[in-house]
């Protein structure tokens, strides 16, 4: 099913590329974006069968992220690759959640953020919830949002440690006006979010430690589907950076295309320029190594999960580390190759630049952040189980 879907990716291309600078000055996708991009099925292939999904493996999912990455529009590989991730996590909530957002229409998309800036005190039934948050990628175009919380008592204190996920309709948050402007990725629509005291049922609330170490999938019967038992970061960590290296994926595409016919100053054909061309090979090795990485990483966590076994710390580690590791290779490439592009490569009406720039954006992701990730890989390989990493 996988291959149908980069199939239909492949198809839209043209549009979706043609569709780009739209989405630059817009500052978020063009309607005819999203209808492209729910029409090849990407953003249904975590979300349950029964509800009109593919529940294809993560591998299948990771590269038709990078395919979405590629297409020309950083901003629909981008929104495509955070929001079709959305489904596996209300695949692990209460089938109540689930026919609430899909049981009237299965393309329903659901945006974020989990970061937990929201406030929730306990009532009756459920949580009174409220809180401004940055980075809802996509949001302009979602019927519902993921947003992190924690629980206060009635004097404010936090009474559980613990980060908690609210799921909340658009009838319940505000996008904020003129939040998104930015120097990358602007098509997005990464915008704030209010929400000011509304009301959200207990059953629309999901522990952050159970989606993380993927055992909210046993509380509602999914236990033995390793799709469903999959390590948060794992999915939502390389999902991030298989965008990040699409957007490289189209970057090298467009600097080959430009470069193929481009003569320097002196009037060389970079064709028989003895420079140029050994760094552009270096570059497409550089940025395929990140593609191998990010899969191999996601398809044997999948796999000790397919057998019934438990992805252990160190594995995990391992994931995030190279999954880092991944995005900066690769967008270090695209530089490389930026730099050998000449003077010309910077016109507003080059696609290199704004790819360039949109690479870079995805790099200031917290996901991306080297430094954390890989002092924890490396006490994990000194035998210690790091506490509080986001494996």
């Amino acid at each position: 099913m996988s291959n149908t879907v980069i199939e239909n990716l492949e198809k839209i291309k043209a549009q979706v590329a043609g569709l780009a600078e739209e989405a630059e000055q817009l500052g978020k996708l063009p309607d005819e974006t999203v209808r492209l991009l729910k029409g090849s099925g990407l953003t249904r292939m975590m979300q349950p069968k029964e509800y009109g999904g593919i529940e294809s493996t993560p591998g299948e999912y990771i590269e038709a992220v990078m395919a979405a990455g590629a297409l020309g529009c950083s901003a629909a590989g981008w929104v495509g690759g955070v929001v079709g991730l959305h489904p596996w996590e209300v695949g692990v909530m209460d089938p109540r959640v689930q026919e609430e957002v899909w049981g009237t229409d299965q393309d329903s998309w659901i945006a974020s953020p989990y970061v937990a800036l929201g406030r929730a005190k306990r009532v009756d039934g459920g949580f009174r919830f409220s809180g401004r948050w940055t980075f809802s990628s996509g949001s302009d175009h979602a019927e519902w949002v993921h947003l992190g919380g924690l629980i206060e008592d009635a004097n404010g204190e936090v009474t559980l440690g613990a980060d908690h996920h609210f799921l909340i309709p658009r009838s319940d948050f505000q996008i904020v006006p003129d939040s998104w402007d930015t120097v990358g990725l602007r098509g997005t629509g990464s915008n704030d979010l209010i929400v000011d005291d509304v009301f959200v049922p207990e059953y629309r609330v999901l522990e952050y430690a159970t989606v993380v170490d993927g055992t909210a999938a046993a509380k509602v019967g999914k236990a033995d589907n390793p799709l469903y038992a999959m390590p948060w970061f794992t999915l939502f960590g390389n999902a991030v950076s298989a965008t990040v290296v699409g957007i490289c994926e189209g970057a090298l595409a467009a600097c080959v295309d430009y470069q193929r016919e481009r003569a320097d100053v002196f009037g060389t054909k970079i064709t028989q320029d003895s420079f140029t061309l050994p760094s552009i090979g270096e570059a497409a090795s550089e940025i395929r190594a990140s593609r191998l990485q990010i899969l191999d990483n996601v398809n044997r966590v999948y796999d000790v999960l397919a057998k019934g076994g438990t992805p252990s710390l160190a594995l995990r580690a391992e994931s995030r580390r190279d999954q880092v590791r991944a995005s900066w290779r690769a967008v270090a490439a695209v530089d490389s190759l930026f730099a050998r592009t000449g003077g010309n490569a910077i016109r507003s009406d080059k696609p290199l630049q704004r790819l360039w720039r949109d690479a870079h954006a995805g790099l200031n992701h917290a996901v991306n952040l080297p430094g954390p990730t890989y002092q924890v890989a490396a006490l994990s390989l000194m035998g210690f189980d790091p506490e509080g990493a986001l494996l």
